[in-house]
């Protein structure tokens, strides 16, 4: 949504996962997660339940009781990889966990990705970055988001330049070379095919009233 109101408010919670916490909850005999599938998502959408949402809010409700921070945090951060991880995204986070210094390695590529996707992505230079070569880095970088690099930065381009249009009133064209399309026809191709339909007609439904509103988004 472009606008939060008192009645409709836009609530946004952004908690970074200790791995090695969730390394520690995978290994106990009473937390079973199914591997990854190859074709699942790397990013999820749906409702919050109300025992994940219960955590959030007393994780946040922290801040009030500082004091409290040192003993409690640690304890709902663990309720809440545990309810992530007995979730439908729980099998992409154990991937994410377990696969080592790879992983940290390509985390290093996503990362570079993530602060630089309205450049140009040469895969050799990535490979570099991740002190990987480049099969490695495509097969890892495929592990961990379901995607090759280029797909992701495509992803990344897609998705700021819906923000762009929908919450600074960007038109297409100018939206497309702030991420870094030098095409503004390829662009929308690229574009009615992510989202469905071209960019100013799906503005336009997003702003509509009684339009749906997305609850939460994830990237794993």
């Amino acid at each position: 949504m472009a606008e939060a109101i008192e009645e409709v408010p836009c609530l946004v919670l952004s908690l970074k996962l200790d791995m090695s916490m969730v390394r520690e909850l995978l290994s106990r005999e009473e937390i079973h997660v199914a591997e990854a599938p190859s074709d699942s998502p790397t990013m999820s959408l749906g409702e919050t339940t109300p025992e994940f949402l219960n955590a959030c809010c007393r994780l946040l409700n922290l801040l009030d009781s500082p004091q409290d921070i040192p003993f409690l945090s640690g304890l709902i951060q663990r309720e809440i990889i545990y309810r992530i991880l007995r979730g439908p995204v729980g099998a992409r986070l154990r991937a994410v966990a377990t696969l080592g210094d790879q992983s940290h390695r390509t985390a290093r590529a996503i990362a570079w990705i993530t602060a630089n996707y309205a450049k140009p992505l040469h895969v050799e230079e990535l490979a570099q970055l991740a002190s990987m070569g480049v099969s490695t880095l495509h097969h890892h970088f495929r592990m961990l988001t379901a995607m090759s690099p280029l797909q992701y930065q495509k992803q990344l381009r897609l998705q700021s330049a819906r923000s762009l249009m929908l919450n600074d009133g960007l038109d297409a064209a100018s939206a497309a070379f702030e991420v870094g399309y030098e095409s503004a026809t390829q662009f929308n191709r690229e574009y009615s095919r992510f989202f469905g339909q071209p960019p100013m007609r799906d503005i336009r439904a997003l702003l509509s009233p009684g339009a749906p509103k997305l609850e939460l988004v994830g990237s794993l």
